[in-house]
């Protein structure tokens, strides 16, 4: 059987810019700030997606304080202390996020009018233990399948914005996890 000839390549362009050019393009447009050339997203765009990312956060921040206080029951005080340690994690995400859109040059909105409906998640509460926990853990399932969603949108347009994502999701998909556990625990679904 005979082959067709194999055809030779050109050389590959490089894809490493010299110091000289790196530093020419680092004196341009200045006001960018970290978007300078090379980054190839929608500022604007991402600003606005981190926006819903900040309410989203912020309002599980809020609905895992109120469920760590008036959670209760002879098995509350676990409960209770699992939820407060979300709080503070939520919160370590809503400042990593608020910090990306003022890298970005944006000005992060913790305006609580519409916080509600910026945001991914429901601020949901519950009467008893069980409807609490399981409160959280749709609000985290919502959570990981929204991150998920945008890791994929950022790809290698924002690495940046994708890799704190990432950080975010794998906690997120803890809580979900810790949820889950809880709620098997507590009779709220079966093994």
């Amino acid at each position: 059987m005979k082959h067709a000839p194999i055809a030779e390549s050109s050389p590959a362009q490089p894809f490493l810019s010299d110091v000289k050019t790196l530093r020419d393009r680092a004196r341009q447009h200045l006001e960018g700030g970290v978007a300078t050339k090379t980054y190839v997203g929608d500022v604007a765009r991402t600003i606005e997606i981190l926006q819903a990312v900040l309410a989203t956060e912020l309002v599980c921040v809020l609905r895992y304080t109120q469920h760590s206080i008036i959670a209760t029951g002879l098995a509350s005080e676990g409960v209770k202390a699992e939820f407060a340690e979300h709080a503070k994690e939520e919160q370590q995400h809503a400042m990593a996020v608020a910090e990306r859109i003022n890298q970005l040059g944006g000005a992060p909105n913790f305006d609580p009018k519409g916080l509600a409906s910026r945001s991914a998640s429901e601020y949901g509460t519950g009467s008893d233990l069980v409807s609490l926990i399981r409160e959280n853990l749709i609000a985290e399932r919502i959570a990981v399948d929204h991150y998920r969603e945008l890791i994929r949108f950022f790809g290698d347009d924002d690495p940046t914005t994708r890799v704190m994502l990432e950080g975010i999701l794998s906690v997120e998909e803890e809580h979900a996890s810790d949820m889950l556990d809880l709620l098997t625990t507590h009779g709220g679904v079966k093994p």
